[in-house]
């Protein structure tokens, strides 16, 4: 005789099942959003027995999921961007949102507007959401940030750069949490760039500190044949945060793509991506860079798929880790049968400032074609102390002698971006 083994759900399944229960079945997107959410219904939040997840237990981390947040207050969110945004004397146009919702009062398109088609996916979403079919997705029962995003989404950027196009300031697209009360945004963004077009793109997070709120972002990206985009983006949520992101590209032929990642703040955070060479010739650039303190948690997992031949990707991730905190990196390159002449290097660095901190480290290399050039590494150290006793004699004291080299340590992947005033910005 045998018994069904039946999973107890944690306090934050409970939540998360509860909050979509309760929302609407007349919802246009209800069918596409049940189909999604039935993976976390069987399978709960994912764990550290789940591979992909065995170094974020999303069960133990997630104490509570908050209900959907509710739009916040214009005004004080108009005050906060004022104040903390990083962007204001670079970018050259601005789509914000807050709490998870557009704002048009907060946005300015304008100056690019014969560039760049821009439209709030909430109005695709009313419509039945028959706008994801133009782009590739990934499988939610592999992808549980997917899963959540898929049943949550409320809002995003559906952003389209024309063809032959180069928009010489970046897009900043800008989220916000504001109020007192805890809540989910949830957004899903669709970019295309069309054929020789080039751009670049910030995505910027930042909350209040000290408030429970968490966020579920995805971004689906196509980058046309010859085209070229930089995909930065900038996660400083408060300090009590949970971010969950993913980014999935497709990248066509003599296309390159330039992604950089920088996380500090949140006490968890999960960034995943997931990229396809589907054109020969392309390249991409993936760099990133982590700090964290405290009792954070700092996730980024990556996922390359070299499809076909004659492309090229470059991993680069730097750590740096204090207190307790833990900072993780996944990194994953699948070469194909008939990916030939592929170049695929992978590595990651942490920066050690207390015995606490920890750094977990797990490069993978699947390679099915012999004509190839590919490698990993990965190093973990503290502050060198011959480096830190030469600052400090010549009257350095000894915290701006120990940033000095933070910095340093952090700047060999910013420097990578090849534009010197992101650079600034970033540093």
């Amino acid at each position: 005789m045998t018994s069904e083994i039946k999973r107890v759900e944690t306090a934050a399944e409970k939540a998360v099942i509860g909050h979509f229960d309760a929302m609407p079945g007349d919802d246009p997107m209800h069918e596409i959003r049940a189909s999604a959410f039935d993976v976390i219904r069987q399978a709960g939040l994912p764990h550290r027995r789940v591979e992909d997840w065995k170094y974020t237990d999303l069960r133990t981390l997630l104490q509570d999921v908050p209900a959907p947040a509710a739009p916040g207050d214009v005004e004080k969110a108009r005050a906060i961007l004022a104040e903390t945004d990083p962007l204001a004397d670079l970018a050259g146009s601005r789509i914000v949102f807050v709490n998870g919702h557009f704002v048009p009062s907060l946005s300015d398109m304008a100056a690019i507007a014969d560039q760049v088609d821009f439209a709030s996916l909430g109005r695709f979403l009313a419509d039945g959401g028959a706008i994801f079919d133009r782009f590739d997705t990934a499988d939610p029962a592999e992808t549980p940030i997917l899963a959540l995003n898929s049943a949550f989404m409320s809002d995003g950027a559906v952003i389209n750069i024309k063809q032959d196009v180069e928009v010489d300031k970046p897009i900043h697209l800008a989220h916000l949490f504001v109020g007192e009360e805890a809540g989910l945004q949830t957004l899903r963004n669709l970019v295309s760039i069309e054929s020789g077009a080039k751009a670049t793109i910030f995505e910027t997070y930042h909350g209040p500190d000290d408030l429970a709120y968490q966020t579920n972002t995805v971004s689906q990206m196509h980058v046309a044949d010859g085209a070229e985009v930089r995909w930065i983006k900038l996660v400083e949520e408060g300090s009590a945060a949970a971010h969950l992101g993913l980014v999935i590209s497709r990248l066509d032929a003599n296309a390159v793509f330039d992604p950089f990642t920088y996380t500090a703040g949140p006490a968890l955070t999960r960034n995943e991506m997931q990229m396809v060479f589907s054109g020969a010739h392309s390249k991409a650039g993936i760099r990133g860079a982590t700090l964290v303190r405290d009792k954070c948690h700092a996730d980024f997992t990556l996922l390359v798929d070299h499809a076909v031949p004659d492309c090229e990707s470059r991993e680069y991730f730097k750590s740096v880790i204090d207190d307790t905190a833990r900072a993780v990196f996944q990194g994953k390159i699948i070469v194909r049968p008939d990916a030939q002449r592929t170049i695929g290097q992978m590595m990651s660095q942490a920066l050690l400032l207390d015995e606490g901190g920890e750094f977990d480290n797990k490069p993978e290399l699947e390679i099915f074609a012999d004509d190839v050039i590919c490698a990993h590494g990965a190093t973990c150290g503290e502050i060198d102390e011959e480096m830190l006793f030469f600052l400090r004699s010549r009257g350095i004291g000894e915290a701006e002698a120990e940033q000095l080299l933070v910095q340093a340590f952090l700047a060999e992947a910013i420097e990578e971006i090849g534009d010197e005033a992101i650079e600034q910005v970033l540093e």
